[in-house]
C-alpha cells in the first residue's frame, strides 16, 4: 500500500506511544522505498535505504515500531540480536545468516499469501480425502458389508463441512519434518541436512494419530503444494527480500567499543562490525532459495548505549546509518496513554484473559493514573525498564484476582479503582517483591 508518511505515524500511533521523531524517520524511510518503486529501473539502481540507528532506554518501542512499521506494508521483516553473532572464525553464527533468516521469512510470507490464493481451488479434494479418513469409522456395516448408501455418505459429509467431526480422531500417514539446520563452523554457511537428503531419498511417512481438525490443517498445505509453483514462489520471495526486506539489529551497543580502546573483547566486538558492514553497504549472499543482493534492504538498528556511545562504533558502519533518532524515556503520562489508548493495551489483554474465568475487571480512571504514577516512579529509583514496568505493575496489582479466578461462578464484576491500588502497594518491598517479577 503507498501510505503518505502521515498516514503511517497514523496508523503506528494506534498501536505506540510517543516517539514522533522515530515514527517520523521511519515514515519518511518507508515512503522513499515507494517513491523508488516509481522510478525507472537506472535511477532505482542509484538510490539505496537511508538506514536509521535508533537510541534509547530498553521498553521505549524501538523494536515495535520496527515491527509493526513491516506488519503495516506485508514486508518481510526480522530481529536479530547483535550479540548472537561472532566473528568469521569463531564459532557461532555468522552475520550472513541475518540475511538467509529474512529470505526464509520472506518465503514463508509470500507462500501463505498464495497459499490464500489456492485454498478453495483444492478444497474439494481436501474434502475427499478427509472423506475417506473419517468414513471407515462412521459406516454402518452387517457381517462385515457396507450398508451405508449415498444418502447415509452425503450425511457424513455434511456433518465434515459442518466442522461436527472436528474432534474424532483418525490415523493417516504424515511426512516426516526433516532435521533441524546444523551449522558447520567457521564456513559462513547453514545447511539443512533435511533439504539435502530430501533430494535424494523419498520424503519418509510416519502414522500419527489426529484430529479431523489437525489432518485438515495438513491436507490443505499438502495439497496447495501440489498447485503452487514453488520456482516462481521462491524468485518472489527473493524479489521482496532485496526491494522490501526490513532487518531490525538490537543490541548493537554491545558490539560497540568503549570510549576507551583497549585490547581483548573490544577487537571480537570490532570484528563483528567489520563483518556486518558489507552486508549493510550491499553484497551478495548465497541462500537456499537463490542469491540475494543486500544494497536495497533497509536496515533499522537499536541499543540503548548505556555504556558506549554510537561514536564508538566504527567509523564506516557509522556512516552506513546517516538517520539517528533519540527516543525519549517515558513519564506518567505517556504510561497512561499507554494502559488506555492502544488498540493492544495491556489493560485490554488482561481484561479479555479473566473473562475466560467470568471475572470482569474494570479499572477506574484514579486507578490508571496512579499505576502510571507507580511505574514512573519504580524506573526511576531502579532498573529502568520503560514500558515493560507496567507489565510488571499489573501483574503485581491483579495477581490475587489471578490466582483465585476460576470456577462455573457467573460473570463477576471487580473494581479497580486507586484505593485498591493503594492498597495493593502500601506494603511493598521495593528491593525484592517487584523486581522477582522482572524475568
Amino acid at each position: 500500500m503507498d501510505y503518505t508518511p502521515k498516514q503511517i505515524v497514523e496508523e503506528l500511533d494506534k498501536y505506540i506511544i510517543g516517539q514522533d521523531k522515530a515514527k517520523k524517520a521511519v515514515a519518511i524511510a518507508l515512503r522513499n522505498r515507494y517513491r523508488r518503486s516509481r522510478l525507472d529501473k537506472q535511477m532505482q539502481e542509484e538510490i539505496t535505504p537511508k538506514n536509521i540507528i535508533m537510541k534509547g532506554p530498553t521498553g521505549v518501542g524501538k523494536t515495535e515500531i520496527a515491527r509493526r512499521l513491516a506488519k503495516l506494508v506485508g514486508a518481510p521483516f526480522i530481529k536479530v540480536e547483535a550479540t548472537k553473532y561472532t566473528e568469521v572464525g569463531y564459532v557461532g553464527r555468522d552475520v550472513e545468516s541475518m540475511v538467509r533468516d529474512l529470505v526464509e521469512a520472506s518465503f514463508r510470507l509470500v507462500k501463505d499469501e498464495k497459499v490464500n490464493d489456492v485454498i478453495s481451488k483444492v478444497k474439494p479434494n481436501v474434502d475427499k480425502r478427509l472423506f475417506d479418513l473419517i468414513y471407515p469409522t462412521k459406516k454402518q456395516t452387517v457381517d462385515g458389508v457396507d450398508v451405508g448408501g449415498e444418502e447415509y455418505k452425503e450425511h457424513i459429509r455434511q456433518n465434515l463441512t459442518s466442522g461436527k467431526y472436528d474432534d474424532d480422531y483418525v490415523e493417516m500417514e504424515v511426512k516426516e519434518a526433516p532435521r533441524a539446520f546444523e551449522m558447520v563452523p567457521g564456513m559462513g554457511a547453514e545447511i539443512n541436512i533435511g533439504d539435502i537428503m530430501g533430494g535424494i531419498f523419498p520424503s519418509r511417512k510416519k502414522k500419527r494419530k489426529l484430529t479431523i481438525r489437525e489432518a485438515r490443517e495438513i491436507l490443505n498445505q499438502e495439497e496447495c503444494d501440489k498447485v503452487i509453483d514453488m520456482d516462481a514462489t521462491k524468485s518472489e520471495a527473493i524479489r521482496r527480500a532485496e526491494q522490501e526486506g526490513i532487518i531490525f539489529i538490537d543490541e548493537i551497543d554491545k558490539i560497540a567499543g568503549t570510549s576507551s580502546r583497549s585490547s581483548g573483547p573490544e577487537v571480537s566486538r570490532e570484528g563483528v562490525q567489520r563483518d556486518i558492514l558489507p552486508i549493510v553497504e550491499g553484497c551478495t549472499v548465497n541462500t537456499k532459495y537463490g542469491i540475494v543482493k543486500t544494497d536495497y534492504i533497509l536496515f533499522i538498528a537499536a541499543g540503548a548505549f548505556h555504556v558506549s556511545k554510537v561514536e564508538d562504533l566504527i567509523p564506516e558502519l557509522q556512516g552506513r546509518f546517516p538517520i539517528r533518532v533519540d527516543l525519549d524515556n517515558l513519564t506518567a503520562k505517556e504510561f497512561y496513554k499507554i494502559l488506555t489508548e492502544p488498540k493492544n493495551a495491556i489493560t485490554l489483554q488482561y481484561q479479555e484473559l479473566l473473562k475466560v474465568d467470568n471475572v470482569n475487571i474494570i479499572f477506574k480512571e484514579d486507578a490508571l493514573k496512579e499505576i502510571a504514577r507507580y511505574a514512573e516512579e519504580e524506573n526511576e529509583t531502579s532498573e529502568n525498564l520503560g514500558a515493560r514496568r507496567l507489565h510488571t505493575v499489573i501483574e503485581l496489582l491483579l495477581e490475587d484476582i489471578s490466582y483465585n479466578a476460576g470456577g462455573n461462578h457467573p460473570m463477576t464484576d471487580v473494581i479497580i479503582d486507586k484505593k485498591y491500588v493503594t492498597e495493593a502497594f502500601k506494603n511493598f518491598d521495593k528491593d525484592h517483591d517487584l523486581r522477582k517479577y522482572v524475568l
